[in-house]
């Protein structure tokens, strides 16, 4: 039986049920095209942020005529001056081919210089100059002008890192390790597997 009414003209009248139930749609439809609209998109919401912290490093370094990526090497070096190309490109998440101009660059500038491994010649050791270990100490105050532009308090900062340091870690672990935790962490959840067709006569089965 329908739920619509009819007025004494014989006209429909939207009950309350019908005016519901189309809200219902109406909000459904909004939520699905704000799923898929740009602002959406944590993706892209960290994409356009680490945009907006290169232009705010470009002017905070341009004293110190440094580009961002060779401050985070150096950042590492200052952390454990000695380290190796392969050591610096797995903290940095830097393949050979990025990693190698920017070392070449630094070492130009008289910031490193290069050693190698006299039990392994193979094996590329980044040692910092005078000039760039002193460099370290004029730049102390960079972190905390680039955190004071992002409109956060120290906490704000410090919770924010947090959270991106799991987000990084969960998606370098790939879809199928994070299936596994989830699996891990709720041993209730259960992934539903598509039975397989009976081979039809006359198919290799």
């Amino acid at each position: 039986m329908s739920g619509r009414q009819q007025n004494r003209s014989g006209d429909d009248v939207r009950t309350s049920q019908d005016i519901e139930r189309t809200v219902a749609i109406a909000s459904g439809d909004v939520q699905r095209q704000s799923a898929q609209s740009l602002d959406a998109q944590l993706c892209f919401a960290v994409y356009a942020a680490a945009h907006a912290f290169g232009r705010t490093y470009r002017t905070l370094l341009a004293g110190h005529d440094l580009t961002y990526p060779q401050y985070l090497v150096l950042l590492v070096l200052w952390e454990h001056d000695g380290s190796t190309v392969k050591e610096i490109g797995n903290r940095l998440f830097l393949d050979s081919g990025t990693l190698t101009p920017l070392l070449k660059r630094l070492e130009a500038s008289g910031h490193v210089r290069r050693a190698r491994d006299r039990a392994d010649e193979r094996q590329v050791s980044i040692l910092l100059t005078p000039k760039g270990r002193t460099l370290q100490g004029r730049m102390e105050c960079v972190p905390g002008d680039a955190g004071g532009l992002t409109g956060l308090d120290l906490d704000g900062r410090r919770a924010l890192l947090d959270i991106l340091v799991n987000l990084r870690g969960a998606l370098h672990a790939g879809p199928e390790e994070a299936i596994r935790n989830t699996a891990k962490a709720d041993p209730s959840a259960k992934t539903t597997k598509k039975k397989a067709a009976p081979a039809r006569a006359g198919t290799a089965s």
